[in-house]
């Protein structure tokens, strides 16, 4: 097992795009790095230059205490498990299974006996002599997952595994990677786009974009206090909203005329960055938003809700702009109701207007 380290990692094209940029991330030994951010922001790039299938264009990658650089993919002691499964159709499970430690000229019995230890980790003992084709998704990314752990590697390297299954299916195979995380200590590294897969599974997490790096951190750390604005927008579902306000002598937030009196916490947050009279960008999380029972706050619009099981989802509209605030499904609210809005100041996020980094952070 073995830590991983990236040190001004950049990954450049022969057409000149930049798709990673002076990436430094360090990774513990055992842990589930999750790797988060849009489509495009550099995170497969950056999973494919740790398992070798990438060129680093400059930096340098380390695992344990060896560079990797130069080390040729197979001698990399990783293993990687694509969105795809990238099983061979004319094998059945055992042999797709054993395919790597054939490869690696690894004794008959041993490999006899690592696939049976796999495949009871992973439930998969009765469907070795099957052919892929006549498995579920779930089954395929079983085996999958059966191969690289067979090859009991120090870094196991995940791209979007899941995004093929249904909803149903991807939430049981999430809680299924926790524990086979636990039970094989074993440092994981996965890529996706999922923030909810990102916010449930990892450690830590590493919020990419425009392909650097946002920040990185516990999931409740950047769920709670995030870095910038982009980070702020990416995690949590319905994302954060957004208003534009102002700073009055360092002790009022104003909201389209409507002043809050900052926290203790902010206004400490706002003197450190010299914000005592300034414009700001205010975040607040739809659950921190609440609906006014005595008339005060921002007079807004219902334009549609949306029913999630005990949660409701309220829709509406302010000054030209859509906003959202969660609440319970016993609300009755109805589309053109007018209500009046009102956040939990402890919970109000301030962002600068020019360099979009949390005042807070």
């Amino acid at each position: 097992m073995a830590n991983v380290k990236l040190i001004n990692v950049n990954k450049k094209y022969p057409n000149g795009y930049h798709a990673v940029k002076n990436v430094n991330l360090d990774i513990e030994n055992k842990e589930f790095m999750v790797l988060v951010g849009p489509s495009g922001c550099g995170k497969t790039t950056t999973l494919r230059m740790i398992a070798g299938l990438e060129e680093v264009t400059e930096g340098e990658i380390y695992i344990g205490d060896k560079m990797i650089n130069d080390v040729s993919p197979k001698d990399r002691n990783i293993a990687m498990v694509f969105q795809n499964y990238a099983l061979y159709p004319h094998m059945s499970v055992y042999d797709n299974m054993a395919f790597g430690l054939k490869l690696a000229k690894t004794p008959k019995k041993e490999i006899n006996e690592r696939i049976n230890w796999a495949s009871e980790i992973l439930g998969i003992t009765e469907l070795l002599k099957r052919k892929p084709k006549q498995l579920s998704g779930g089954q395929r990314q079983r085996v999958a997952l059966g191969r690289a752990i067979v090859r009991k590697p120090q870094v196991f390297l995940m791209d979007e595994p899941l995004s093929n299954l249904d909803a149903k299916l991807r939430v049981q195979m999430r809680a299924e990677l926790i524990k086979l995380h636990r039970d094989l200590e074993t440092t994981f590294i996965y890529v996706t786009h999922d923030q909810t897969e990102a916010m449930t599974m990892g450690t830590r997490i590493c919020v990419m974009n425009n392909g650097e790096i946002q920040q990185v951190d516990d999931p409740r750390v950047i769920y709670n206090s995030p870095a910038n604005l982009f980070v702020a927008g990416f995690i949590g579902a319905p994302q954060m909203n957004f208003f534009d306000g102002n700073i009055v002598d360092g002790k009022l937030l104003d909201v389209y005329g409507v002043k809050y009196e900052l926290s203790e916490r902010l206004k400490q947050c706002v003197k450190n960055k010299s914000h005592e009279n300034s414009r700001v960008i205010v975040g607040i999380r739809p659950e921190d938003v609440f609906i006014s029972e005595n008339g005060e706050g921002l007079k807004a619009a219902v334009e549609f809700t949306e029913l999630l099981g005990s949660d409701l989802n309220i829709y509406f509209r302010l000054d030209g702009k859509q906003y959202v605030l969660k609440t319970d499904h016993t609300s009755n609210l109805k589309i053109d109701d007018e209500i009046n809005i009102i956040f939990d100041k402890e919970k109000i996020h301030l962002f600068d207007v020019e360099t979009q980094k949390s005042l807070a952070y």
